[in-house]
């Protein structure tokens, strides 16, 4: 489903090597909204989705403290038709590049703020993003250079669920972001910059989630085989709500799950065993992935298995620190095997 556009404007941030001054190009006032700006900006919304990095929060309560306006401020001013778009996009971005000389960052980029619909919700999107050099050959083989908006490449970026904002003011996640790619320091002045506070922590909430999933199949006495199904089904539905840009509600966890078929259903386990956990919220793919498998990497090995086999095809000895793998996949059979013969050749030959 295309999203809308309601709005759309494109200013320029550099930074002078030499001196560390930042400096600001304004894009046009008026951006047409026509096809390219369409897919333009639906590349940008999955991209963001995508990003598996991000945080949530809401706008600092001292965010407005001082004389200077905040982004808030000018945002409401924008929402509430006090100024136009171009207006409150041209005062975002002469924050960010006060914000941006505070620090000893070399970011540079086009600021990228966006006002669209997407399945029933409304957000604004602000987004720095980088610029990468890209070459071309004619036809009388001569190699030109020119520049590219990296989209991929995308780390300075926030989206505000207005919707969100609007009925639930105290709200703790009607802003995300993606956290920064050097410890917080990137990300941090971008927080800076919007006004954010970090609240509800995806993290903390989804390895919640997966331990109360565990608990669960466990109290219940469900065969191997049934537990990695309900893992499946967990992985399968988070991983649809992360496409869509969806919380993850518990209640629909307990559906998917099926667990109204049995005595007690996985929503009112959560109730009764009070595990700090929301009722919906953002969560972090990268800690759900691990609910049906285990995997690790460490001194050039690298193993991951299934979490079914556990016990069974793969056993670990804790004594021993060591891990026995019954059944070998094929290919990596074969491997051996090969592996095998080589060595036993090469010792023949030295004999």
């Amino acid at each position: 489903m295309s999203l809308i556009i309601s709005n759309i404007a494109l200013h320029f941030l550099s930074k002078k090597e030499e001196t560390g001054e930042v400096l600001l190009q304004f894009g046009p006032e008026s951006i047409e909204i026509g096809q390219k700006i369409q897919n333009f900006v639906d590349a940008l919304h999955s991209i963001y989705n995508a990003k598996g990095s991000k945080a949530y929060g809401n706008f600092a309560t001292n965010s407005g403290a001082g004389d200077s306006a905040s982004f808030v401020d000018i945002m409401e001013s924008y929402l509430s038709e006090v100024q136009n778009f171009y207006n409150f996009s041209v005062q975002g971005a002469n924050m960010l590049k006060n914000e941006l000389g505070k620090y000893d960052l070399a970011e540079t980029g086009y600021l990228v703020i966006c006002h669209y619909e997407h399945m029933g919700g409304r957000y604004l999107l602000a987004a720095v993003i980088p610029v990468s050099e890209h070459y071309s050959v004619d036809g009388e083989l001569n190699i030109s250079a020119d520049q590219h908006l990296d989209t991929e490449k995308l780390q300075l970026a926030a989206r505000i669920d207005l919707f969100d904002y609007q009925q639930n003011p105290q709200g703790n996640r009607y802003i995300s972001f993606i956290k920064g790619r050097a410890g917080r320091k990137v990300s941090d002045f971008f927080l800076d910059f919007l006004g954010c506070e970090e609240g509800v922590d995806a993290k903390e909430q989804s390895q919640t989630l997966v331990q109360a999933v565990e608990d669960y199949v466990n109290v219940n006495q469900l065969d191997p085989d049934e537990k990695q199904q309900t893992r499946k089904e967990l992985l399968s539905y988070c991983k649809e709500q992360k496409e869509t840009g969806q919380d993850v509600s518990l209640k629909e966890v307990s559906q998917v799950m099926g667990s109204e078929e049995k005595e007690q259903d996985f929503y009112q386990f959560c109730q009764e065993q009070s595990y700090p956990i929301e009722e919906s919220f953002p969560h972090d793919q990268a800690v759900i992935n691990k609910v049906t498998k285990y995997s690790g990497y460490g001194n050039g090995i690298s193993v991951s298995f299934d979490r079914g086999h556990f016990g069974r095809d793969v056993v670990y000895n804790p004594v021993q620190e060591t891990l026995t793998i019954h059944k070998v996949p094929p290919n990596l059979k074969d491997q051996l095997l090969n592996l095998l013969k080589t060595e036993a050749g090469a010792q023949e030959e030295s004999e």
